[in-house]
Formats: structure tokens, C-alpha cells, sequence
């Protein structure tokens, strides 16, 4: 046959994929193809195909008799608003998208030329897993790439699109990258599927209950973004993109940003005086950060903390607040770990940090207690002191306890601590205090409940109000509201260009 004839007639299988009809069962699930997805991921013709025309090199089970071009997954590089990118798209119309030896070569080789060029790694999976015929060989190719996650962490962002099927071994490359994102109804992410647990627990569970996108947004965790369809998914994956270096020597992108009155009155009616009224801390940050820049991170779980990427001046940044709607904005444990890999990610990648205090304190109670709220609580903790970025941090009403000290005090090594004027800075809130220094003589008064106002009205006056705090350089301006975004921006101007040098060490140990 003609070479050229032969290129393309195996152009033109490796583009069909697993053919025409597995192409439309695809498609009746509602899913796209392994190249639908890249042409809406990657800017219009930016797309470098690798590894086309590879095929596996199995001869067991019959597998010699059937093999496609491209072996289940479509590998290269593109473009994403003129930056460049690395991706993988599994394709579950070949195979079932399942991971073979040559499979994993194609993912590894990807993966190496992003981590050699400095540029994001994005990977679409949708897979059945571990390529059962070939054994032990499917098992390391994981493993190749489990090995190359690790090395790539915190020198480039790598982010998960979960579109399928993400299952046993599957499941534990996406785990180890920045970001994960499921699609509702469509996407499952689990060890053991719903049959084993059902065998082995004698649990009745559907695929959606086990692993499906709502469960791991709002119960596990484990997705970050969780999106109602392909198409969002996929744009998603590109708005996160614009607020992310290429790598961890490179700065966050700027966008070009008009300078106006900074100033915004609205912040000096939305906190309410009462220590225990809630309100709407995304309503603070929607007045601090640009315009419509706010992107949540983790927004179905941990409700309680805040995270999310925003641009002040068009500069990006990750924001980190307690949500005093809910849970009053208290610190459990999985808002800290919520707040804690966050605040890690911005620090590996140059993101300046923003931090947005209204808390009471920890959660009490025995499940917090038997379940590790000492060590998850000092995870946030050890992340904002091991954090080398700028970072700012705004007392909007309250900060107490050790809550006080773990979100980003000046004792922990923020550069710039800033709060409202009628913010109480104290051990508790000062009802309770009262109660404790002053029992015996709330008790023995003759109206206790007005002894018991004037005590509080004692302690709040000398401990429960920033100025005791700025007395002593703890907070470096009590400022008003209205001026928050004004002293941000200016902040982080002044900061662009620090520099901090840690000890020379392996890696700390962080309390896992």
C-alpha cells in the first residue's frame, strides 16, 4: 500500500476512535468524545496530537485481534488563552478507556515534557480502569504515573477533569493533582464500586450515592468543582487556568486593571453589630476583589470556610474567610483542611493570600474531638505558617481563642493585619469571660444579670476591641470598613516583591 494512503487511513481510524457506534453510545450518555472535549478545552486549532498511531503490544485474552491507533487516550499539547498547556484525554470509546502499558507510556511521556517546559498538565479522564488483560503491566503503568504527580507537585498546576468512570487505582493520580472537577450525573470517583461494597458491607448503594460529583462536593471533598454538564466543566477548567503561573517560578497573570475610587461604602452597613447575627461573607468579598473575579473553590463543602481565587487590580489572588452564615464561621475539621491545602496551593504557585477573620473559635464536641481536630486544626495552622507568599489578613468582627492565632495573626507570620473598628480581639467572647473572671461576683451581687452587664461591658472595654491588639503591633491599623479594598491594594503593591528564605530542610512535616 502507498505510504501516504496508509498514513491516511490510520489518521483516519485513530480520529474515529472506537467507531461510529461507540461513538453514539457515548454520545446517548450525554458524554462527549476524548476529542470533543480538547476542541472545547484548547483554543480553536492550537491542538499537537502525540502518539497517534501507537498501539498496544498485548497478545493474550484475543487482544491481538483487535487494536485502534492512539490505544484509548489522545495525548499533546495546546493552548488555552495563548498559554501553553499538556493534556490527556482518555477515550472510553476505545477499550473503555481502560489503562494499558502503552496507555500510561503515553500519559508519562506528557506528563514529562510539562514538567521539562514549566507548563500546566490537565488530564480528561474517563476510564474503566486497569486494562485487566494485561495485568501486572497495567498495574505499573499507574504507578509510572502516580510517581510523576508527585514529582510535578508544586512545580506546575495539574488539574483532573473526571467525565466518566474513575475507579480503583484510577482514582489516585487525579487525588494527587491541584484540582479535581466531576460532572453531575456523568462522573464517579471510587476505590471499590457499589457491587464490592455491597458484597463485602452488605450496603445498598447506587454508583451516584458512592461516588458521584454531588457526594464527593458535598460529603468527601474530594472534587473541588462540580459542574452541571461537559461544556461547563470544560470552560471551567479555563477560568481556573487564568488565574494560575505556568509554574512555581513564574508569577500568577495580571490583567490590565483601570485605577477609580476604591473606595466601597457598602462594607460599613454589611457587618452587623451583634457578635452572634450571621451575614454573608462572599457579599465582603464581592466588594473587596474586582468585579465579578470571585472563583470559589470547594463551594459545596465545609460551607463554613471560604476559598477561592479573585484579581484586586487585576492581580490575582486566593482568598481564605470563615462564612459566619454558617456554623457562625467556626473552625472544624474539615474546614481547616479545607482552608489548609488551599492556602498550601497558592504558596507553592506565587498566589498572594488574603485572609477574611469572623470566628468564634473551634467546633466543640466529641465527634470534632475523637475525629482529630487537633491535628486537622493545626494542618490550617502549619500551612499559613509555613506560607512564604504575601498575605494580609482583615478582622472583620470577631477573632477568638487559639481560632484567633491559627487564621493568619501576625504572630504566624502575616505581613499585614488590618481590622474593623468594632472588632473584638479576645481569648472568648466577652459575655463568657465575664462569666469565668468574674463569677464570684456576679453571684453574690444583688441584681447578677446587671452586674453581670456591667462586667462584660469591663472586659470589653479592656480586652475585646482591636485597639488592645494595635497597642501592642498586633494589628497594624484599625481601619474602616469602607477603606478595606484601598489598604489591600496597597498592600499587596507594596509586598510584590517579597522575599522570604526558609531553613534549609528536606520538607517539613506537616500533621496529616
Amino acid at each position: 500500500m502507498d505510504p501516504v494512503e496508509k498514513l491516511r487511513l490510520l489518521t483516519e481510524k485513530a480520529l474515529k476512535g472506537g467507531g461510529d457506534a461507540r461513538i453514539e453510545s457515548q454520545h446517548q450518555k450525554g458524554k462527549l468524545t476524548a476529542r470533543e472535549r480538547l476542541s472545547l478545552l484548547l483554543d480553536p486549532d492550537s491542538f499537537q496530537e502525540f502518539g497517534m498511531l501507537v498501539t498496544h503490544r498485548s497478545t493474550d485474552f484475543g487482544m491481538d485481534q483487535e487494536s485502534f491507533p492512539g490505544d484509548g487516550v489522545v495525548t499533546g499539547y495546546g493552548t488555552i488563552a495563548g498559554r501553553s498547556v499538556y493534556v490527556y484525554s482518555q477515550d472510553f470509546t476505545v477499550f473503555g478507556g481502560s489503562l494499558s502499558e502503552t496507555h500510561a507510556q503515553k500519559i508519562c511521556r506528557i506528563m514529562d515534557l510539562a514538567l521539562e517546559n514549566g507548563a500546566p498538565l490537565i488530564g480528561l479522564n474517563d476510564s474503566g480502569g486497569a486494562r485487566i488483560q494485561e495485568g501486572v503491566v497495567s498495574l505499573g503503568g499507574y504507578a509510572d504515573i502516580f510517581y510523576r504527580n508527585v514529582r510535578a507537585s508544586g512545580v506546575i498546576p495539574q488539574l483532573s477533569a473526571i467525565l466518566g468512570p474513575c475507579a480503583g487505582g484510577a482514582v489516585y493520580s487525579p487525588a494527587m493533582t491541584d484540582f479535581i472537577l466531576m460532572v453531575e450525573q456523568s462522573s464517579y470517583m471510587f476505590v471499590t464500586g457499589p457491587g464490592v461494597v455491597r458484597t463485602v458491607t452488605h450496603e445498598q448503594v447506587s454508583a451516584e450515592e458512592l461516588g458521584g460529583a454531588r457526594t464527593h462536593a458535598t460529603k468527601s471533598g474530594v472534587t473541588h468543582f462540580c459542574c452541571k454538564g461537559e461544556p461547563e466543566c470544560l470552560e471551567t477548567l479555563r477560568s481556573l487556568l487564568g488565574y494560575l503561573p505556568q509554574n512555581c517560578d513564574e508569577d500568577p497573570p495580571s490583567l490590565p486593571y483601570e485605577a477609580s475610587d476604591e473606595l466601597r461604602p457598602k462594607l460599613n452597613q454589611m457587618i452587623p453589630a451583634g457578635a452572634n447575627q450571621p451575614y454573608d461573607m462572599k457579599e465582603v468579598i464581592a466588594e473587596v476583589a474586582d468585579e465579578g473575579s470571585f472563583l470559589e473553590v470547594h463551594r459545596d463543602f465545609a460551607e463554613n470556610m471560604i476559598t477561592g481565587f479573585a484579581r484586586v487590580g487585576g492581580r490575582s489572588i486566593g482568598i481564605v474567610a470563615n462564612q459566619p452564615s454558617v456554623l457562625a464561621g467556626v473552625l472544624d475539621i474539615h474546614g481547616s483542611q479545607k482552608g489548609a491545602r488551599f492556602t498550601r496551593f497558592c504558596d507553592a504557585f506565587n498566589i498572594p493570600l488574603l485572609v477574611l477573620v469572623d470566628v468564634p473559635g473551634f467546633l466543640p464536641g466529641t465527634d470534632q474531638e475523637w475525629n482529630g481536630i487537633i491535628t486537622n486544626g493545626a494542618k490550617l495552622l502549619y500551612a499559613l505558617s509555613e506560607a512564604t507568599v504575601p498575605r494580609i489578613t482583615v478582622i472583620t468582627r470577631k477573632a477568638y481563642g487559639g481560632a484567633y492565632d491559627v487564621m493568619n495573626s501576625k504572630h504566624i507570620g502575616a505581613d499585614l493585619n488590618f481590622a474593623f473598628p468594632g472588632s473584638e480581639i479576645a481569648v472568648m467572647g466577652p459575655k463568657g469571660a465575664a462569666e469565668i473572671i468574674f463569677r464570684r461576683e456576679i453571684e453574690s451581687a444583688e441584681d447578677p444579670a446587671k452586674k453581670l452587664e456591667e462586667k462584660v461591658a469591663e472586659y470589653t472595654e479592656k480586652f475585646a476591641n482591636p485597639f488592645k491588639a494595635a497597642s501592642h503591633g498586633y494589628i497594624d491599623e484599625v481601619i474602616l470598613p469602607d477603606q478595606t479594598r484601598i489598604r489591600v491594594m496597597r498592600g499587596l503593591k507594596m509586598l510584590r516583591n517579597k522575599v522570604v528564605r526558609l531553613p534549609r530542610k528536606k520538607h517539613g512535616n506537616i500533621p496529616l
